[in-house]
């Protein structure tokens, strides 16, 4: 019988293999066994210092052993995890934790928490003060479908802290579709690399934990440099890995690239921004017979809704398909109008329902009731995305933009990662991205561009006017040394603008599309 949720999951592969490795970062490792002995205690520990069901715990902890017990103990005490980045400023975690009000704080030995009194005295622990509580641990809580896991907060649009709140049901729908589509098993080895406040690392982390893989975690900073990547690839004989489309930029720009041919490494899944056809087929090109998967799906909706694994005739048309949804969720695409999209390759946003939907954000009736709709389709909640996708003849979803970052010049709707790609398609262009800048009131396509250095700005120019109508061409094309990364491993928009000295904090310059 299938797990009821991700900590049974987990329960079960102890009772079954304890022996079994299940995760490990530099500073130690545990086996199924030990993971679960060391969650209960933990657990105890939290309900002795009074977390009970539906408290928060926030979690200041870095990409480590110790960040994945905490998460498991709050399930197991029925209390939300709240992930918090430890690379925030100060006054960012305080403003979340004041949001949150949560019962604990549980922070690293290695982990500075700051001034605590900002945070309206809210408790600051570390693991080893939990486990020193002596506590007898309780049996973990009865699965319960609506029970809150965890709490994401994300920015989104509106550049104010909001927290995502996710239900165990659908917690646990996301992770079971993400390991049967991935073909994740006992024998996986999965090398975490996102950064554990972003949702895009759980596609890693609880996917991996619910088939019974071991877990390998490295400091995020230290796989900020690819050759970190290439040597736990190579010494942890890893099999499965997921990131973001700019991470895999990072790592195809480097030499030792060809390190991946021949490795153990069989699955890479990407999501969090669009893909480009020409960097996968590039990932191919170094590393042949690895499986490739591009994984779709806001925070509002669980991980992922979407995976589908990429073939070269599915990357014929130019674009990289998110999929078709995960069992038990649907699609809607839906014109400016609010009706359904009919027929293939039309053009609309899309509204998600079914059984991954967040349960509401923290706190925001109002910002809850803009985007989870009950009268837009017939008897159907949905969330809203504000992304525009269309769907082929083949019944395949294709992401075009975000709805507000598609911008009109002369009356012509234009699509910056189309820009982008024939950008990309370039000679001598190893990859590029485009931003919108505002000048005077006026709508501008920034292009930044990284060549092999064969290639002046001016026959860019020259090339990009062969590829896209004027209406699309690039005012500004940037020659740029690299595209660099925000913490999540998205493009740094505002980095890229500000180099430029195109960046105008009044306009709206962070819907730049990667």
């Amino acid at each position: 019988m299938s797990p009821s949720d991700v900590l049974s999951a987990v329960v079960g592969w102890a009772d079954t293999e304890p022996e079994y490795p299940a995760v490990q970062d530099l500073d130690r490792a545990l086996t199924y066994g030990g993971l679960v002995d060391e969650v209960a205690c933990v657990a105890g520990g939290m309900a002795a210092r009074g977390v009970g069901e539906g408290d928060r715990v926030a979690l200041h902890l870095p990409n480590s052993v110790d960040f994945v017990v905490t998460a498991l103990a709050s399930l197991w005490v029925g209390a939300i995890f709240v992930p918090l980045a430890v690379t925030d400023p100060q006054a960012r975690v305080a403003a979340i934790v004041a949001d949150c009000a949560p019962t604990l704080v549980v922070t690293g030995d290695d982990v500075e928490p700051g001034d605590r009194s900002d945070t309206g005295g809210t408790p600051w622990v570390t693991l080893p003060d939990l486990l020193g509580q002596g506590a007898e641990p309780a049996a973990p809580l009865t699965p319960d479908p609506a029970r809150v896991a965890y709490a994401i907060y994300t920015s989104g649009t509106t550049g104010r802290p909001k927290g995502v709140l996710i239900g165990n049901g659908a917690f646990v729908a996301a992770v079971r579709s993400s390991a049967v589509i991935l073909g994740l098993d006992h024998s996986t080895r999965a090398l975490c690399v996102s950064p554990f406040y972003f949702d895009g690392s759980f596609g890693t982390l609880f996917p991996t934990l619910f088939a019974g893989g071991a877990l390998v975690i490295r400091p995020r900073e230290s796989l900020l440099f690819p050759r970190t990547f290439f040597r736990a690839v190579q010494r942890e004989a890893i099999t499965f890995t997921g990131f973001s489309p700019s991470y895999l930029r990072l790592l195809l720009a480097n030499p030792e690239i060809d390190k991946l041919r021949g490795s153990t490494l069989e699955i890479v899944a990407l999501g969090g921004e669009a893909s480009s056809p020409a960097e996968v087929r590039a990932l191919w090109e170094a590393a042949p017979g690895i499986r490739v998967f591009n994984r779709y799906g806001p925070t509002e909706t669980t991980i992922a809704v979407t995976h589908i694994e990429l073939t070269p005739e599915l990357l014929a048309g130019g674009t990289v398909p998110i999929g078709c949804p995960h069992p038990g969720v649907s699609f809607h695409i839906l014109d400016d109008d609010g009706r359904p999209v009919d027929g293939a390759d039309r053009v609309g946003e899309l509204y998600i329902g079914g059984s991954q939907l967040m349960t509401r954000y923290w706190g925001s009736p109002g910002l809850t009731a803009d985007v989870m709709r009950a009268d837009v389709v017939s008897q159907t909640t949905v969330y809203r995305t504000g992304d525009l996708v269309y769907r082929d003849h083949r019944g395949h979803y294709h992401y075009v933009d975000r709805a507000d970052r598609v911008i009109k010049r002369l009356g012509v709707r234009i699509s910056l990662l189309e820009v982008a790609d024939a950008m990309r398609s370039l000679p001598g262009v190893s990859t590029a991205a485009c931003v919108v800048f505002h000048n005077q009131g006026e709508v501008g396509i920034a292009a930044f561009v990284v060549t092999d250095g064969s290639v002046p700005a001016l026959d860019l120019r020259t090339g990009a006017r062969e590829q896209l109508p004027d209406t699309m061409l690039p005012d500004r094309i940037e020659l740029v040394d690299e595209l660099p990364m925000t913490r999540s491993s998205k493009l740094d928009e505002r980095r890229l603008l500000a180099e430029a000295g195109l960046l105008d904090d009044t306009d709206a310059s962070r819907s730049a599309i990667a």
